[in-house]
């Protein structure tokens, strides 16, 4: 009898685990999906606005600092909002070249309807977790991975096709593929989903 209670809460545990995963999956892919409505943005693009709306102008590497990402993710990301006209790069007259990232205009009308970033609150409450709690979740999440086989992947941004690599780091020596692969497109995506 204790063996078969054992069984059932650890069956239970399985449950709560795939459980809270899919939760954390859903409010992630659902805000990705709310801001690829509202302007044509990435997740990855949306949380830089809102970044740099709080920080600008800002340098890219304050911006990377800011969003736990590597510079050159920001750069890609940036790069994409500028072709785009919602940010801009500049070089003040006093800071001898020293380039940074300001929000145009329409940037800054944007930022104000963008709703809150699921990456902030996990970068917030996993701050603010006790350094053994952080050590727990990390070591966990790694175990999932392993499970997945996936620890030789390029860490994505979430729904993106940008990568958090160093600068000169790429995928396979070519461009970053889509998020999805074309047969495994979430449905309503389509098959030109917004890039980085």
């Amino acid at each position: 009898m204790g063996a078969e209670r054992a069984a059932d809460k650890r069956g239970d545990q399985v449950d709560q685990v795939l459980d809270n995963l899919r939760r954390v999956v859903h409010v992630l892919y659902s805000h990705s999906r709310r801001v690829e409505r509202l302007g044509r943005l990435t997740s990855g693009q949306a949380w830089l606005i809102t970044t740099l709306s709080r920080l600008e102008p800002a340098k890219v590497s304050d911006l990377a600092r800011a969003m736990r990402l590597s510079p050159s993710a920001v750069v890609r990301i940036v790069g994409r909002l500028e072709e785009r006209g919602l940010l801009v790069r500049t070089r003040p007259s006093n800071d001898h070249g020293v380039v940074k990232v300001a929000l145009t205009h329409v940037g800054i009308k944007l930022a104000g309807r963008i709703p809150p970033i699921p990456q902030e609150l996990l970068l917030k409450g996993l701050s603010e977790l006790s350094p053994g709690r952080l050590q727990a979740v990390a070591e966990v999440l790694g175990s999932l991975v392993g499970f997945l086989g996936a620890g030789e992947l390029p860490p994505r941004l979430f729904f993106a096709p940008v990568a958090n690599l160093p600068a000169g780091d790429n995928v396979g020596g070519q461009e970053m593929a889509p998020p999805f692969p074309a047969t495994d497109t979430p449905p309503g995506r389509g098959r030109h989903g917004g890039g980085g």
